[in-house]
C-alpha cells in the first residue's frame, strides 16, 4: 500500500472513509441523552468536549442516510466475557479500514509513514478520554515506559509486531499531539496491527491507572487498593484494572463509542454513549447515533429463538447458517425484523486441522506426510456436505483466500479437493498405509487401526453434521474418523501441547488479504494456527518453548514472511503471497471443507443505516465494526 518514499495520509478534518468533507465542522448540536448533566454543571457542552478537530463523517456521500441521537439497542451474547464484543464493534482504532479494507485515521488525526521505517501519529489536539481526562502523547508514554517495558507488568516485553528481526523500535514524545516509532528495517504489518478487530492498545488512560503504579502512586494508598482488591501485589492489581479489551472494568476510560455503565458480572450489561466521542457527521450531531446498546448473556441455543421472537435489534452472532428458517419464518409471521443475508470472511467455513507437531509419534509420521493429508481431503464428498446443509449456497473447495482478494486463483481452491476416494485409497497405499483389519480399517505403522480422533468445540451443530458425513466418506478408504466435542479452552490447550491429533475449527480468519496485509498467518509464527502449534509457540519464544519447523515447506514459509517484510513494492509482497498459497495448496496443511456459507443477520425493522449485504469477518472488519454500528439509528430516536 505505502510504496512512496514519503507517505502522509492526512485526515484531520475529514469525512472518515470518504473523500474530503469541507474544511470547518457543523456546529455541534447538544445531546438529549447527557443535556441534563450539561445543564447541572457535571459535564462540559458538546463543543467543549469533543475534539478540537473532530472526525466529520459525510453519511450522505457514502450513500447513507444522516440520523437521530436517541434509543436502546438489544442484542445477546452468549459469554459474559463477550462483552468485548462492544469494543470489537466500537471498532474506534488509532487507524481502521474503510468499507474498501483500505486504511484511514480514527482516532488519529493523520499519519506519516515513511519507508515502512518511521511512522508519526497525529493526534487530534482537545480529544479527550471517556472521562474527560485529555488524551495525549502521555497516553502513549505511560504505556511505552511504564507497562509495556515493566518487568513485572509484561514480563514478556512489547508485543511482537514492534518487533523486527528482534529489534524493538526507538519511540519518542515530541509534543503532546505526536507519537514517533522508528526501525532500522521496515515494519510493513505496524498500521495493519492497530486496525485489528482486537487491536494492540499502544497507550493507556495514564491519569486513571497511575494510581495503581508503584512508580506513581502514594506507597500507602497503593497498599490499601492492593488489600481491598485481595490481590497479591501492585502489579496485578494494576492488569486487573487495565483491561480495555476484556472491557469489564466500568470506571476505565475508553475512547470507545460506548461506555461500560454496569459494575460486576450481570446478566445483562448496559454501554451508554460516550459523551466525550470524537466523530461527528454532516449535521453536527455527535456519534455515536444510539444512546444506550443493551446486551444480554443467554444460553446459545437460545440466541436464535429470541431473536424470532424480536428480542434482539441486531443480532448476528450466536446465529448460523441453520437458524434460517426460523428467522424467516419469524419475519413472515409479523415479526418486527428483517434477516439480511451476509457474506463470511473466513477462509474456510469448516476446516480440518492435522496436528504436525502431535505427541505420538507414529500419528506425527503419517500426519507429516503429504500424501495421508491428500487423500484425506480427496475422499470428502464436499458438494454432499454443501446440499444437506447449506442448501448448495456455499462453495466447496480446498482451504484458500476469498474471491474478493486479488490473490484468489480459482485453482487453488480445486486443489486435492474433489470427490476421489480411488485416488484417495491409491496415495494412502503409496503412503505404506496398505494393510486393513478384520473391519476393513487400515493399520498404522505399529499395527493400531488408523482411527483418527477429531476434536471439536462443540459449538456449532454444523460442525458435528458435516463430521458425520465425513465419517461415512474416511469409512470408505479405511479410515475410521472418531470426533470428540470439548470446550473451546480445553481444545485449544489440547492442540497446543500436542496432545490433539487433528482438529475441526473456521479456516484463516481473514479471507481477503490484499498486498499490505501481513501473511504471517501463512507461516509458523504463531501456535493459534492448529496444523504446527509447536512451531509457532518455538517463533513465539524466541526457541525457548515448542520446536523449531523441521519441514521444507514450512521452513519455505518462514522465508517468504521475512521476504514480504522486506518487500519495498506490492509487486514484491504479492509474489510472497502467491508463493505461500501455492504451498498451502500443495500441502494441505489444513483441509478446507467449503467456503462462502451466508451469515444471518437480524436487524429491526426500524434501525437504519445497517448494510443489506456485508461481510461478516472477524479481522480485518471487527463483525460490524467496520459498518461502523455509531453510525446506525433508529427511525424517529425511538428504539
Amino acid at each position: 500500500m505505502f510504496k512512496t518514499p514519503k507517505f502522509i495520509f492526512a485526515l484531520s478534518i475529514t469525512a472518515l472513509f470518504t473523500p474530503l468533507a469541507a474544511f470547518a465542522s457543523p456546529p455541534v448540536q447538544e445531546s438529549d441523552f447527557w443535556r441534563a448533566e450539561v445543564e447541572a454543571g457535571n459535564l462540559p457542552p458538546v463543543a467543549d468536549r469533543i475534539p478540537d478537530v473532530p472526525l466529520t463523517v459525510d453519511l450522505t456521500a457514502r450513500g447513507r442516510t444522516p440520523g437521530v441521537q436517541g434509543g436502546t439497542l438489544n442484542t445477546m451474547i452468549t459469554r459474559s466475557k463477550d462483552i468485548r464484543q462492544m469494543v470489537v464493534y466500537g471498532y474506534a482504532r488509532l487507524v481502521g479500514y474503510d468499507a474498501d479494507y483500505e486504511l484511514r485515521p480514527d482516532l488519529l488525526m493523520s499519519f506519516e509513514n515513511q519507508d515502512n521505517r518511521r511512522f508519526t501519529l497525529n493526534l487530534r489536539p482537545g480529544h479527550r478520554w471517556s472521562n474527560g481526562a485529555p488524551f495525549t502523547s502521555d497516553d502513549f508514554k505511560y504505556w511505552w515506559d511504564d507497562v509495556a517495558n515493566n518487568e513485572l507488568l509484561n514480563p514478556t516485553g512489547p508485543p511482537d509486531f514492534l518487533r523486527v528481526e528482534g529489534e524493538l523500535p526507538t519511540v519518542s514524545f515530541p509534543d503532546p499531539q505526536t507519537v514517533i516509532y522508528e526501525w532500522s528495517k521496515p515494519n510493513p504489518n505496524f498500521l495493519q496491527s492497530l486496525a485489528q478487530a482486537r487491536p494492540p492498545f499502544i497507550f493507556r488512560p495514564a491519569e486513571f491507572l497511575k494510581k495503581y503504579h508503584i512508580a506513581y502512586a502514594d506507597p500507602d494508598d497503593l497498599a490499601f487498593e492492593v488489600n481491598d482488591a485481595r490481590v497479591k501485589s501492585w502489579a496485578a492489581l494494576h492488569n486487573k484494572r487495565d483491561n480495555m479489551y476484556k472491557f469489564d472494568n466500568h470506571e476505565l476510560p475508553t475512547l470507545q463509542p460506548w461506555i461500560n455503565s454496569t459494575s460486576g458480572k450481570k446478566i445483562r450489561h448496559l454501554f451508554v454513549r460516550n459523551p466525550y466521542y470524537h466523530r461527528i457527521d454532516e449535521n453536527g450531531v455527535q456519534l455515536p447515533y444510539i444512546d444506550i446498546i443493551e446486551m444480554e448473556i443467554v444460553s446459545g441455543g437460545l440466541v436464535a429463538a429470541k431473536s424470532n421472537a424480536g428480542e434482539a435489534d441486531l443480532q448476528a452472532r450466536g446465529l448460523g447458517f441453520r437458524d434460517i428458517a426460523i428467522l424467516r419464518k419469524g419475519e413472515a409471521d409479523g415479526g418486527n425484523y428483517k434477516t439480511y443475508l451476509w457474506g463470511t470472511g473466513t477462509a474456510s467455513q469448516i476446516a480440518i486441522f492435522p496436528n504436525l507437531n502431535v505427541n505420538d509419534d507414529v500419528w506425527r509420521g503419517v500426519l507429516r506426510d503429504v500424501r495421508v493429508r491428500r487423500a484425506l481431503s480427496l475422499a470428502i464428498n464436499r458438494d454432499s456436505i454443501n446440499k444437506a446443509l447449506y442448501f448448495k449456497l456455499a462453495k466447496p473447495g480446498a482451504m484458500t483466500v476469498l474471491e474478493p482478494s486479488p490473490f484468489f486463483d480459482p485453482e487453488l481452491r480445486e486443489a486435492w479437493a474433489s470427490w476421489d476416494p480411488d485416488m484417495a485409497n491409491e496415495l494412502l497405499d503409496a503412503a505404506g498405509l496398505d494393510q486393513k483389519d478384520g473391519y476393513g480399517i487400515r493399520k498404522l505403522p505399529d499395527g493400531r487401526p488408523m482411527e483418527l480422533v477429531i476434536e471439536t468445540a462443540g459449538e456449532r451443530q454444523e460442525v458435528e453434521n458435516a463430521m458425520q458425513i465425513i465419517t461415512d466418506d474416511w469409512r470408505e478408504i479405511g479410515v475410521k474418523l472418531v470426533m470428540r466435542p470439548l470446550d473451546r479452552d480445553i481444545l485449544r490447550n489440547r492442540v497446543f501441547s500436542g496432545t490433539s491429533m487433528a482438529s475441526v475449527w473456521y479456516g484463516w480468519d481473514n479471507g481477503l488479504p490484499r498486498p499490505y496485509t501481513s501473511p504471517a498467518y501463512l507461516a509458523p509464527t504463531d501456535q493459534v494456527f492448529l496444523a504446527w502449534p509447536k512451531w509457532g509457540q518455538f517463533h513465539q519464544t524466541s526457541g525457548e518453548a515448542g520446536e523449531a519447523p523441521d519441514m521444507p515447506e514450512a521452513q519455505r514459509l518462514m522465508e517468504l514472511v521475512k521476504n514480504w517484510e522486506a518487500a519495498a513494492s506490492d509487486t514484491e509482497r504479492t509474489a510472497a503471497w502467491t508463493e505461500m498459497l501455492k504451498i498451502h495448496a500443495d500441502q494441505v496443511y489444513g483441509i478446507g471443507i467449503l467456503a462462502g456459507a451466508p451469515q444471518p443477520v437480524v436487524v429491526n425493522k426500524s434501525l437504519r443505516n445497517v448494510p443489506v449485504k456485508g461481510i461478516w469477518a472477524w479481522d480485518p472488519g471487527a463483525h460490524f465494526g467496520i459498518h461502523r454500528p455509531d453510525e446506525f439509528f433508529f427511525e424517529g430516536g425511538d428504539g
